[in-house]
């Protein structure tokens, strides 16, 4: 028997076995993601009764796709700024603080919590809070005089401020393994040598974390990019971005049997993710040469 625990094969080799362990994982991954992608990209040009066409593709030129897919992305750009720049302050106080310190345990945790906080829950959440009828609507009726726009949460706007509370802490959690790979003996070098706090920033610290500081830019947007839930709890008339599109081509009866249009819809959406997360990989790529 191999003294490793591989497997013996012709001319004394033997077959590593590590491989094993990722097996229920590669499955996951082929059925719930690869599988899904595959259909849907050969579904865009078919028509339901399986028959090869361009039509489903010629769709996305569209005015109103074409509308949606600049408002997802506007979307998607302003929550993914909003988030990254709030979220890489919030790291920064954290990181800064004690690494065992009850606040960095506090801060981790809830943005743990937090970052997962989606779907329709966070959209009832909003709704009790700022809603026609929200506590705080009703404080700051009553107490303040002030009154709070009944249609806040039910645009785009109102999704920008309910998708960027959920990107927040997904920065914290992306974002500060990189901080934490800052090593103090920089900056004493930098002071060492008789620059400032300004000095150090600019032409260390900065140049550093600013390729993961962009890669989980990207990740916050290919997040609010690909968000569907929320957005249908609170939008209820309209399809203004892309995802409610692609629900509507399956509920709505205007293009009922031409259901794979949705499909290509979705492919347009995978395109433009694959895009952003080849970025991010780049920008990983090139960070690690510096955060070992």
């Amino acid at each position: 028997m191999p003294a490793n625990g591989g497997l013996p094969t012709r001319g004394g080799r033997r077959l590593s076995m590590n491989w094993v362990g990722a097996v229920p994982f590669l499955l996951f991954v082929g059925i719930f993601l690869i599988l899904p992608t595959l259909l849907v990209a050969i579904g865009a040009f078919f028509t339901d009764a399986s028959q090869f066409t361009l039509a489903n593709v010629k769709e996305l030129g569209q005015d109103y796709v074409l509308h949606a897919f600049q408002n997802s992305i506007v979307l998607s750009a302003e929550t993914a700024v909003a988030g990254a720049v709030l979220g890489g302050i919030l790291t920064y106080v954290v990181a800064t603080g004690r690494p065992d310190g009850l606040l960095r345990r506090a801060v981790t945790a809830a943005c743990g919590v937090l970052a997962q906080f989606g779907g329709v829950t966070l959209a009832l959440a909003f709704i009790a809070t700022i809603g026609s009828e929200g506590l705080l609507t009703v404080v700051l009726h009553d107490s303040f005089g002030r009154d709070v726009d009944p249609n806040l949460l039910y645009n785009l706007n109102g999704l920008a401020l309910v998708y960027t509370y959920f990107q927040i802490p997904l920065m914290v959690l992306v974002f500060l393994p990189a901080v934490d790979g800052i090593k103090p003996q920089w900056r004493e070098a930098t002071e060492s040598l008789g620059g400032s706090t300004w000095v150090y920033w600019r032409s260390v610290a900065m140049p550093i974390l600013m390729p993961p500081f962009l890669g989980a830019l990207l990740l916050l947007f290919a997040n609010a990019f690909s968000a569907y839930a929320t957005a249908a709890a609170l939008i209820s008339q309209g399809a203004p971005i892309v995802p409610l599109q692609i629900s509507n081509t399956f509920s709505s009866e205007v293009i009922l049997g031409r259901e794979n249009i949705g499909k290509a819809f979705a492919l347009g959406m995978i395109v433009i993710v694959a895009v952003v997360m080849a970025a991010n990989s780049m920008l990983q790529r090139r960070a690690g040469r510096w955060l070992r």
